[in-house]
């Protein structure tokens, strides 16, 4: 069942994506099949964005500069790799939902000591930088293809679920109903600070479960501090 089946329009509005890789490529095909327009962005420009991604997507995707994708989108997704995450323009960005769909892998973005050390999160680091939007952590802890491949109606027993956390309940509350459109259940765990339980190598990381089950093994992360032996 593709997603074009199985989403529910909850009212058109235009999403800007920075980042054109996997992940973001899959969410402009999710909010394209919702009825909405999406605004993509990469690193190099859109000259070298993939002509097919635009073809499959058709009149309602654009592509455009990372600060164009920020100032066009109401609400914002960031999937990107982490250590880029200072280029993300900031101005643009003033009052909206931004969606971080980052993670944090040293192989690939080097070590960042506040993250190793465990003392912030990846969205709070995004949040850092975009102090007066709104960031929401969302999308991290799928693979790429399940999120067009496992999107199914409201409803539908044993519905796939992901996470959703952030510091405003207003910004959490959207992309919780913007999961659920995208064929979801949004399952709410709290302020961006939370967001550590869904991060590589926790239990709910790249797993398929419902709602329930999502809860579970949230509940279940530890942090690494917790599981290293006593000097």
């Amino acid at each position: 069942m593709t997603a074009a089946t199985v989403a529910r329009h909850h009212g058109r509005m235009k999403i800007g994506i920075i980042g054109a890789g996997n992940i973001g490529s899959q969410i402009a095909r999710l909010a394209v099949a919702s009825g909405h327009d999406v605004v993509i962005s990469n690193s190099r420009g859109p000259q070298t964005l993939p002509a097919e991604l635009f073809a499959e997507l058709g009149e309602r995707a654009a592509g455009a500069t990372a600060r164009e994708a920020a100032e066009a989108g109401e609400i914002v997704v960031v999937a990107i790799p982490l250590k880029n995450y200072r280029q993300i323009p900031v101005e643009p960005l003033v009052g909206k939902i931004v969606i971080d769909a980052n993670n944090y892998y040293p192989a690939r973005d080097g070590h960042i000591a506040e993250l190793d050390d465990e003392s912030t999160t990846v969205s709070e680091l995004l949040q850092a930088h975009l102090p007066e939007s709104r960031v929401v952590k969302a999308f991290n802890h799928i693979a790429a293809p399940g999120l067009t491949a496992d999107a199914q109606p409201p409803g539908t027993e044993n519905r796939r679920a992901l996470t959703v956390a952030g510091d405003d309940p207003k910004a959490r509350q959207a992309v919780a109903d913007l999961i659920d459109s995208f064929g979801f259940d949004p399952v709410d765990i709290g302020p961006l600070a939370e967001g550590w339980r869904v991060q590589a190598g926790t239990p709910a990381y790249g797993g398929r479960f419902n709602a329930d089950e999502l809860t579970q093994q949230v509940a279940a992360a530890k942090r690494h501090r917790e599981t290293r032996p006593a000097a």
